[in-house]
């Protein structure tokens, strides 16, 4: 915090955080950057502050994308010819603008000179918005550059032809007349500005196509090994990165399919023909215009050196006022429990002093590239009027049309060098996201399963684990050694401390992963030898964290068995007490809930999830024991509930609240990946050991009472 702010009276000054950054002003940050990233996302230059994303293998994230392209290498060959001839087309209009300025120089004896210079100076803006517009490139934002640029011309043009009293009396002996060669020359750039125009035309759509096919392919593989893959991959890679990859990343591509990649290629046609314009227009004017380039780049690189640094302070600026407002909105009932509203006002008031203070020199210092750029240009676009003028005067050049012609060729001979290099970042970026989608995509998916592998019709339900073990890493076990048996019917409790390893068993039971030692068996036969899909149609879970898909109550709790018939539904709706709160629903069974179920209370929810469970019928149920959140008399339906469900199946309860499980067939007592007790409630108690330590935990942090047990 600045000393002024710091010596205001009154002033609630932040406590310092050992954790901040340090961003490029020097200040102390809250917020830090990703690595390798910026402080957050604000304006700049041609992508100024943003940190260049990092490619492995740009050719052989290329290549695959080339693969991509084969579905639709017709279309895309089409558009690109197409946009070659859109290009070479609208390239060809300078020159044809030229001779119209040649012929109405000729003409000066029919016309006044007044008429003349107006005429030709309407040419020339003319032609080059026409240029302008061919080039997809917006009118508005140059056109006082080409009202300016038009007026030099104009002046030169006729400054030079003063010179030159026998001009006008060449066009008589040309036989043709003014007005009809003046119409041919228009009839020309009208053709040529409607095959440009059907050519662009035909581009944009075959590549919106090329664009589209290719990216919904990449989706569509995407999303496809995002269902073959293993629950450890999600486990372990955040669910928004997965998210990112999915839409950014793709979304990237289709940009650089759709866009990028067709301004580079028109920038580099641009180029060469250009190039071949002037060289045969004027070897001389050419090397002469080269002079001006390194100008150009010696003052952009002057200014952007500067707003690089200062667009990286606003970034920094940005990203913590963002950060601050995120974190007050999150958690603005905790900062009203404590009172802390100053506190965030004032961290808030000295961030957003900062963003002005660094946008302000970062903005004024970008607003200076575009008035001394058109400067720069306007000034050495004289000198190339004054030069080619006095070309014309000397006999070097033909015809004062052919320096107008000639410069237009030069202003748009720049503009590919400042469009490759925009589009840069763009293809870095689009080709470091193909490459992040195909590092998922060629993620390792789950195990097949085992050749002639075996299915389930109606599994008895009887589970049995010997001497297994098994770590996430292999060289740190989680289980160690486990080894029981739950008999069908039968009713297993899991508990223990927080990491001893109870969701590992129903991890390893729902084959979500394969144990590393032992023997995992269901109905006697090793749960790898069964069809994992079979395996898990026959295992049901109802989870604490329940989640609900956005769409109808019937379509969340049919998805479990998606043909139960309307007889099977409410049957389970009833036998899990959720159905007099859906007839209170606005439209029962067909009310639409929205992502995961927020518009209905978390019991609800979860009687909901039970109800799922109920109707797919498994012969081995999970629970994942989901009360802590609910009122009393929601927490007892849910219990009721469980205990239907629970009827004549095997069922393995991972339980928080001890009371629950007191009429458990068998409770294992975990820790540290080990069964260290195992028993009924009432032996358990007895033995006065790990579990009966830990229900006395509970009685007296108020967990449970007397009458629970």
């Amino acid at each position: 915090m600045s000393e002024k702010k710091q010596n205001q009276p009154g002033a609630v000054n932040p406590l310092p955080d050992k954790g901040a950054a340090t961003a490029p002003d020097g200040k102390r940050r809250r917020f830090a950057p990703a690595e390798g990233g910026s402080f957050g996302r604000g304006p700049g230059p041609r992508g100024m502050g943003k940190p260049k994303p990092k490619i492995k293998n740009a050719k052989g994230t290329l290549a695959r994308l080339f693969k991509y392209l084969a579905g639709v290498k017709w279309e895309l060959t089409f558009a690109l010819l197409a946009l070659l001839l859109s290009t070479i087309t609208g390239l060809i209009t300078p020159k044809i603008s030229g001779n119209i300025i040649n012929i109405l120089n000729d003409g000066k004896g029919s016309l006044s000179p007044a008429q003349s210079a107006a005429l030709t100076y309407g040419t020339y803006v003319a032609a080059a918005s026409m240029v302008n517009r061919l080039r997809g490139q917006r009118i508005k934002g140059q056109l006082m550059n080409i009202l300016t640029q038009g007026g030099i011309f104009t002046v030169m043009s006729y400054l030079a032809l003063s010179a030159m009293p026998d001009v006008p009396a060449q066009a008589a002996q040309e036989g043709a007349s003014f007005g009809a060669r003046l119409a041919v020359q228009l009839t020309y750039i009208g053709i040529l500005y409607a095959i440009s125009t059907l050519c662009s035309l035909a581009q944009q759509l075959l590549l919106v196509r090329v664009s589209q096919h290719t990216v919904r392919t990449i989706r569509t593989d995407l999303f496809g090994k995002l269902q073959e893959l293993p629950l450890r991959y999600f486990d372990s890679t955040p669910h928004g990165e997965l998210m990112s990859r999915l839409t950014n990343d793709v979304d990237n591509v289709s940009n650089m399919l759709s866009q990028t990649i067709t301004q580079i290629l028109s920038s580099v046609i641009t180029l060469i023909v250009c190039l071949y314009m002037m060289l045969s227009l004027s070897w001389q004017l050419t090397l002469a215009s080269f002079i001006t380039i390194p100008l150009s780049m010696f003052i952009m690189r002057a200014i952007t050196s500067r707003t690089g640094k200062y667009f990286k302070q606003q970034q920094a600026c940005l990203g913590e006022v963002n950060g601050i407002v995120e974190e007050t909105v999150s958690g603005a009932r905790v900062v009203k429990v404590f009172s802390r509203e100053k506190y965030v006002q004032a961290e808030f008031d000295e961030a957003n002093e900062d963003l002005r203070e660094a946008g302000v020199k970062a903005n004024i210092y970008s607003s200076v590239m575009g008035p001394l750029m058109n400067m720069v240009h306007n000034i050495a676009y004289a000198l190339m009027s004054g030069i080619g003028g006095y070309l014309v005067v000397t006999g070097r050049v033909a015809n004062i049309g052919s320096i107008q012609s000639f410069l237009q060729y030069q202003q748009q001979f720049s503009n590919p060098f400042t469009q490759i290099a925009n589009q840069i970042t763009t293809i870095q970026s689009a080709l470091a996201g193909a490459e992040r989608v195909f590092e998922v995509i060629d993620t390792a998916p789950e195990l097949a399963d085992v050749e002639n592998a075996d299915e389930f019709a109606a599994p008895r339900g009887k589970v049995e684990f010997k001497n297994v073990s098994f770590g996430y890493k292999k060289e740190v076990p989680i289980l160690k050694h486990l080894t029981f048996t739950a008999q069908p019917g039968q009713t297993i409790a899991l508990v223990g401390p927080t990491g001893a390893g109870k969701t590992t068993v129903v991890n390893l039971l729902m084959r979500f992963y394969d144990i590393d030692e032992g023997e995992l068996l269901l109905d006697g036969m090793d749960i790898k030898s069964i069809k994992r899909q079979n395996l898990r149609t026959h295992l049901g879970m109802v989870l604490q964290d329940v989640y609900l898909f956005a769409g109808t109550v019937r379509e969340n709790i049919v998805y479990g068995k998606l043909d139960a018939t309307e007889e099977e539904i409410r049957r389970a709706i009833r036998m899990a007490d959720c159905e007099e709160f859906i007839d209170r629903l606005p439209q029962g069974l067909d009310t639409e809930l929205t992502e995961s179920g927020s518009n209905i209370s978390q019991g609800q929810r979860q009687l909901l999830s039970i109800a799922r469970a109920i109707l797919a019928d498994p012969a081995v149920l999970i629970l994942d024991e989901a009360t802590s959140s609910v009122d009393t008399r929601t927490e007892m339906r849910i219990q009721q509930a469980m205990l239907t469900l629970m009827k004549g199946r095997t069922s393995f309860v991972i339980a928080h609240r001890l009371s629950t499980i007191r009429n458990a067939d068998q409770i294992l007592v975990l820790n540290q990946g080990e069964i260290i007790e195992r028993g009924t409630h009432e032996e358990l108690v007895a033995k006065n050991g790990f579990y009966a330590n830990l229900l006395n935990s509970q009685y007296k942090s108020g967990v449970l009472e007397e009458d629970d047990t």
